[in-house]
């Protein structure tokens, strides 16, 4: 029965026993329930879900979840960021959590969200190498897929573009940064509470640069169903304050080049869908001949987006200038060909 809350012995005598259950919308790889126990309290229970195949997926996804929740509960002289993790049983994949207030949703949510996202990623540094993998990104192979899609919209590419994107792929190694990454902050997977912005479902959280979150506002949060476009003042505000937020927690100023990341996210197809469908196809190669929804943006609406964002970013850039012309050319290409492509809308239309 979906309200039979998965407690064994060792989560009852942890948290104790619950006396009623209400399951949550929740994404089809986990069961979510909001408990409210025999004493009284309220909690939530998470439950990662997989069989058969998806069973070693189900282990790696509580794991990194449960790691995750950890290093997030970290306070570095703050409010917590994420909530507390109060009890786990790894044989079931359950995790109890901390049950948390929404204040519901606002239409002046980014600079708590950009300040709560800078103190997640400083909450890690290199003595917590190990405690999650490197973040993935970007490959040679995403490289040569998104050249190859310009060639099948007949568009020409610069001779250096090749080597700039081989550049591009050494500069986004993850390896010498360790900041904790939510892997999926998306709107929707952030709580607004009395003391500030919370976020949940860490099923995909790793170490790596922080700047390839903070590109989220700037290439239009492009591991979420709703896409959106942050532009001019309040663009400007967002990320003053992560970079105020994080030189103030760790005395430095961010690392890396915002340009590479946000360039980082065009050349990935797998970006152009939801997650249950990344690496099961060539996305790129798709887009000539069709045009896929997720969420309410189809994928040319998303491409197109991404590819006016690197343009205006690397016009004077001295290592991403001719990947700039040719993103430039390819968006004009894209509307050319399919005129009734829409901009991504407003964040202050954020449908949740």
């Amino acid at each position: 029965m979906p309200n039979r809350v998965p407690f064994n012995e060792a989560l009852l005598s942890a948290v104790g026993t619950p006396q009623q259950a209400e399951i949550l919308d929740s994404s089809p790889r986990s069961r979510v329930w909001r408990v409210r126990l025999a004493d009284g309290r309220l909690v939530i229970v998470k439950q990662i879900t997989g069989t058969g195949d998806a069973t070693a997926d189900a282990d790696t996804r509580f794991a990194r979840e449960a790691a995750g929740l950890r290093l997030a509960g970290r306070t570095s002289g703050g409010p917590a960021v994420a909530p507390a993790v109060l009890a786990t049983d790894p044989s079931s994949r359950v995790l109890v959590l901390e049950h948390l207030d929404d204040l519901g949703r606002t239409d002046d949510w980014m600079p708590g969200y950009a300040e709560s996202l800078a103190r997640l990623h400083a909450l890690t540094g290199p003595a917590d190498a190990g405690a999650l993998p490197v973040s993935s990104g970007p490959t040679a192979a995403d490289a040569e897929s998104f050249l190859t899609l310009a060639g099948a919209l007949d568009v020409p590419v610069p001779s250096a573009v090749p080597d700039e994107l081989g550049g591009l792929l050494e500069r986004l190694d993850p390896a010498p940064h360790h900041a904790l990454l939510h892997g999926d902050p998306c709107p929707g997977n952030d709580l607004r509470t009395a003391e500030g912005v919370r976020f949940v479902d860490f099923e995909r959280a790793s170490l790596g640069n922080g700047l390839i979150e903070l590109a989220y506002f700037r290439i239009g949060f492009p591991t979420c169903w709703c896409a959106m476009s942050v532009t001019a003042a309040p663009l400007t505000e967002v990320e003053d304050i992560y970079r105020t937020t994080w030189r103030g927690l760790t005395g430095k100023d961010v690392p890396g080049d915002l340009a590479d990341a946000c360039a980082g996210w065009l050349i990935q197809g797998d970006a152009l869908v939801e997650r249950a469908h990344r690496g099961m196809a060539d996305q790129f190669a798709r887009v000539p001949a069709e045009d896929f929804e997720w969420g309410y943006i189809s994928a040319r609406e998303r491409l197109v987006h991404r590819l006016g964002v690197v343009a205006d970013m690397t016009r004077d850039h001295d290592h991403l200038h001719a990947l700039g012309r040719l993103s430039s050319t390819l968006a004009g290409r894209l509307l050319e060909r399919w005129p009734a492509l829409r901009p991504l809308p407003a964040p202050d239309s954020r449908p949740w």
